[in-house]
């Protein structure tokens, strides 16, 4: 616990300056976050670092974090980060061939979802702190995902009888999953008092519900993925809490439907 404790205050002690500040300071830091969650699936997979498909799968998970305005200039008027990820994907196909199917066509796919769950995931980090909501709407998100984790565990532990998904995660609960989304209504709706967003309380109320219950699907992704890989955490580079994907799983699933539901 006591590490715990300490791994929290020095990770927080770095992230909410950057998150204040925002801008370029807060797009690298999403940058380089994703690219240690790419890290972290390559070796939960036993895959070899030094390798032509590991700094492929990077890059194009570097081009899909960049800001949308980053390839002005470089690139055709119509380019967008989807393209050059393409491109990436393509040279993941292509070295199935070079490499004699070493580096096959299921290697590819992982490669590819792991590009595309993490450089979204990731690149919305800095491209709501940076739209024109900013941090108003990025805290929203982080209350609701922060609120329902917080609560789901806490109410799990103590009245939680009916397993959620006990194949995948056996801990959690439907006492605590449903705990979670309430205190999760309630918290933001607070928040929603003091810091009125652009749309009403209504809407934004029904959006922390679909948001609260994909934020728990996105620990439950991890979960699964952890589960078939057989780690118990995607990482140790937060002594006591495990990697980086152990601490953005919901958020990589909840950042980019703030887009979705029109809200970036």
């Amino acid at each position: 616990m006591r590490q715990r404790v300490i791994t929290a205050v020095i990770a927080l002690a770095i992230f909410i300056p950057i998150l204040l500040a925002g801008g370029i300071w807060l797009e690298i830091a999403a940058a380089a976050l994703a690219a240690v969650g790419v890290f972290e699936v390559y070796i939960m997979r036993k895959r070899i670092i030094v390798s032509m498909d590991f700094l492929v799968t990077i890059l194009g998970t570097l081009a899909l974090v960049v800001p949308n305005g980053f390839y002005r200039g470089w690139f055709p008027k119509s380019f967008s980060r989807l393209d050059l990820f393409y491109v990436f994907s393509i040279i993941l196909l292509v070295i199935t061939v070079l490499t004699k199917n070493k580096f096959n066509f299921e290697d590819a796919g992982v490669s590819v979802v792991s590009m595309l769950y993490i450089g979204t995931g990731f690149h919305y980090l800095a491209a709501v702190r940076n739209s024109a909501p900013g941090l108003g709407l990025l805290m929203y998100a982080l209350i609701v995902v922060w609120s329902t984790d917080i609560f789901a565990y806490t109410f799990g532990r103590k009245i939680g009888k009916h397993k959620l998904w006990p194949a995948i995660s056996p801990n959690k609960t439907w006492e605590g999953t449903i705990a979670g989304i309430i205190m999760a209504l309630i918290l933001s709706g607070i928040y929603m008092y003091f810091v009125p967003q652009e749309y009403s309380m209504t809407t934004m109320l029904m959006i922390a519900f679909v948001l609260s219950i994909m934020g728990q699907m996105g620990d439950l992704i991890e979960s699964a993925y952890k589960r078939f890989y057989k780690v118990k955490d995607s990482g140790n580079i937060l002594p006591g809490h495990g990697g980086i994907l152990d601490r953005f799983d919901s958020m990589l699933i909840v950042l980019p439907l703030l887009h979705i539901f029109g809200l970036v």
